[in-house]
């Protein structure tokens, strides 16, 4: 009698259904980690901005005031500057080595002042993320340009109370 040595093909079906399910829950798996580092990024970036806006405030009395396109004013080469230069003083002193760009050449921060407060906003990519608030019907706009995508998070001065109107939580 003659035995078989081979799979037959339902055999071979089945296990590339299985294999394609496998690969299709782990690309999944691997963009959404993507995406929740580029956030944990930007909140790394807020943080690291609010902490230099702090500095400044104790050497100055005041936070540097925002300038065209929204940036931090009071550099000391240039009136404003840009999103991943040098933050240094008219004496000096260096606040930031490089001032934190968004990731993503589509998305940057944006910078709100008068000089007795601050806002710092950011585009998260995951709007489920818990630190994106829920206060207003659509979540997705809060009529704050963060370049094609308005932003859902941000960061405060100790100076300034939430409202409700505006997409900012407190650290």
């Amino acid at each position: 009698m003659k035995k078989n040595a081979g799979f037959t093909l339902i055999e071979i079906m089945v296990v590339m259904a299985i294999i394609a399910v496998l690969a299709v829950l782990s690309v999944g798996s691997y963009r959404s980690s993507q995406i929740k580092a580029r956030d944990a990024e930007r909140k790394n970036d807020l943080k690291q901005i609010t902490n230099s806006l702090e500095a400044y405030y104790n050497d100055k009395g005041q936070y540097p005031i925002n300038s065209a396109g929204n940036k931090i004013d009071g550099c000391a080469n240039e009136t404003t500057c840009d999103w991943a230069d040098e933050w240094v003083d008219e004496n000096g002193t260096t606040y930031m080595v490089s001032i934190p760009s968004d990731a993503r050449s589509y998305l940057n921060y944006y910078y709100e002042s008068d000089g007795t407060y601050f806002q710092v906003y950011a585009r998260l990519e995951n709007d489920l993320d818990y630190d994106v608030p829920t206060i207003v019907e659509d979540p997705a706009n809060y009529g704050i340009s963060c370049g094609e995508y308005n932003c859902n998070y941000g960061v405060s001065s100790t100076n300034v109370t939430v409202s409700e109107d505006r997409a900012i939580t407190a650290d």
